[in-house]
């Protein structure tokens, strides 16, 4: 993994098995506190609520002190630079650097430049590695493994960055993934991805085991992308009647923030074949996980 934890296609199917099996470890009572002392600043210079607020609670099991930050009240507002404001808290000395940015792939002026590990808390639309480790771990729990599960990824695959991530670490693990969305929503040429894509969310779902759904991001929609949001819930939306179609047993997953009706119906939500309360729960391993490796002397996999 190297000093930083930028991307998760950049991750071998090893690393990938030793960050979910110390994941694991911490979700089953291994308690450590090894990293008094060091200090992680928490930078979200886009708003969120579970990655930002499950790093706080990483970093108090871990024993680790953490900067957090306001953009609303920072130097950005005096015109100061994106660059120049990491640097800043860099030159205060912190171990950890936990990162979100809407520019696809910040770090790259970063790295190399800055003395602290980074730690991706998501770029753009580009890649959130905890979030697919977390919803990676979540599986593995409920399956025992990868290698010939389906797993069908509905929604808005364009704009979401957890979607890719989850594309790289399913289909390195030897899952089966297919996707369904919009034309409009889904990346050009996504073939190359590894997946099958089935422009009918019933067929991408059909005996699948796994689904996963992605936000549907409202600030961004225009008609240009999507001509109407009922025509999208009555085509993707995740409910009873698209769920026949899967596995008796199938398990449905969503990054969070969920939209109640437009991703998911209220109904399947509260059902127990919703798993989404799991994935926020194992937030936090996973990420104590990462934590506890890049804390390491080197940034090494121990």
């Amino acid at each position: 993994m190297g000093k930083n934890l930028l991307e998760l296609k950049s991750l071998d199917v090893s690393e990938i098995r030793s960050i979910l099996d110390q994941a694991q470890a911490f979700h089953d009572g291994q308690v450590f506190r090894g990293c008094e002392g060091r200090i992680a600043a928490n930078l979200f210079f886009e708003p969120s609520t579970r990655t930002q607020y499950s790093f706080h609670v990483v970093d108090e099991k871990l024993g680790l002190r953490v900067v957090s930050f306001n953009p609303a009240g920072s130097s950005l507002q005096k015109n100061e630079s994106f660059y120049d404001t990491v640097k800043t808290f860099d030159s205060f000395g912190v171990d950890l650097l936990v990162i979100r940015h809407v520019e696809n792939e910040y770090y790259n002026q970063l790295t190399g430049r800055v003395n602290a590990k980074i730690l991706n808390g998501g770029d753009g639309t580009g890649n959130h590695p905890t979030q697919s480790l977390l919803d990676l771990l979540t599986i593995r729990q409920q399956f025992g493994g990868f290698e010939g599960l389906k797993v069908a990824i509905v929604g808005d695959l364009l704009h979401s960055r957890i979607a890719k991530s989850n594309i790289w670490g399913l289909t390195k693990m030897g899952a089966d993934v297919c996707v369904s969305g919009p034309p409009t929503l889904l990346l050009p040429d996504i073939e190359k991805f590894g997946v099958k894509v089935y422009y009918d969310a019933r067929e991408a779902v059909n005996n699948a085991d796994v689904i996963l759904t992605t936000r549907m991001r409202m600030e961004t929609q225009d008609k240009s992308f999507l001509p109407s949001l009922d025509e999208y819930k009555r085509l993707f939306r995740v409910d009873d009647s698209l769920l026949r179609y899967a596995k008796k047993d199938a398990i449905v997953m969503h990054p969070g923030p969920i939209q109640r009706g437009i991703e998911i119906s209220a109904r399947v939500i509260d059902s127990k074949r919703c798993i989404i309360n799991d994935q926020i729960a194992n937030s936090v391993a996973v990420r104590m996980a990462i934590l506890y490796i890049l804390s390491q002397i080197g940034g090494g996999m121990q």
